[in-house]
């Protein structure tokens, strides 16, 4: 069995906690070739690249980020090792490691996990975002404890995960208020060459969109296609154009950005799913983000 040297990989968590080398060498009081040498050293008994540079910052790859988890777990365990032998309380919260989709908006992410910060122990939340297939992959290796996204894993991925509806939400459709005065009337026939800002045709809310386009017999106009939420909504409140939102957060974007309803998409739902190892949610922390997605973000949960 090869053994990772632990000097190496200190080294490493420490460049990536500090996000550069030569604060990581301050810290450690080291020269900044040592902890160099050091990190080549590592990479090459691990045959991978950990880090990559950006412009002037050295930025993690997919490797480094999972190599990362697991120093981070390893290196605060044996700080909380070293206050127990000492007698010291250690006052460790609950660790969950939650991967959010892209394709999932933060707002409804934050409002899923808000609750956990109301739970009767103290939680330490480590949130991770990435395409969704990258996330099942690192729940697979137990690099996470759930993800959140829209759509359950695709059934060519082979691995044992469960899959947990949280909530089912319509579409409704927003834009400033002179365009949704506008388009309202009518509705949703007023909608034929409207101009739309959209998310990308990768996404299930795009294809249920386009969807429902066909099975209204509606032609718009796509002015812009985002992979960005935010971005999109920032052009939708300069007025350029109709976005859809999530009808459980419709409240807060209105009154973020200054939008009004033009309609909802009636027959039009989308999901939200848990992503486990777990086929019942026994860690207590998912289990209490389960029970407030269920009563307090999407009301009475559809299955």
């Amino acid at each position: 069995m090869q053994w990772i040297n632990f000097n190496h990989l200190f080294y490493f968590w420490m460049v990536a906690r500090e996000g550069s080398i030569l604060r990581a060498c301050k810290r450690l009081r080291l020269a900044q070739p040592t902890v160099s040498a050091q990190l080549k050293i590592l990479e090459q008994s691990l045959n991978e690249k950990l880090f990559q540079r950006e412009g002037r910052r050295l930025v993690l790859t997919e490797v480094g980020k999972l190599v990362y988890r697991y120093a981070e777990d390893m290196f605060e365990l044996s700080q909380e090792f070293q206050s127990l032998l000492k007698g010291q309380p250690t006052g460790r919260p609950i660790r969950l490691k939650v991967g959010i989709a892209d394709v999932v908006p933060k707002l409804i992410a934050y409002l899923l996990l808000e609750p956990l910060m109301e739970f009767d122990y103290p939680i330490r939340l480590v949130c991770y975002e990435s395409e969704p297939q990258r996330l099942l992959s690192d729940l697979a290796a137990h690099s996470l404890d759930v993800v959140l996204t829209d759509t359950p894993p695709f059934p060519t991925f082979k691995s044992h995960t469960h899959c947990h509806l949280l909530g089912q939400s319509g579409v409704t459709l927003l834009a400033v208020p002179a365009m949704a005065r506008r388009y309202r009337k009518n509705f949703p026939e007023s909608l034929q060459g409207a101009p739309f800002l959209l998310p990308t045709l990768n996404t299930y809310l795009r294809r249920a969109i386009e969807d429902w386009f066909d099975e209204k017999n509606l032609e718009p106009s796509v002015v812009g296609e985002f992979e960005d939420s935010a971005l999109l909504m920032s052009f939708g409140q300069d007025g350029r154009g109709i976005i859809p939102v999530h009808t459980i957060i419709e409240k807060e974007i209105r009154r973020q950005y200054h939008l009004e309803p033009v309609g909802e998409m009636d027959s039009l739902l989308t999901s939200f799913y848990a992503i486990s190892v777990e086929r019942k949610l026994r860690n207590p922390a998912l289990s209490a983000m389960y029970t407030a997605a269920e009563h307090r973000l999407f009301g009475s949960r559809k299955e």
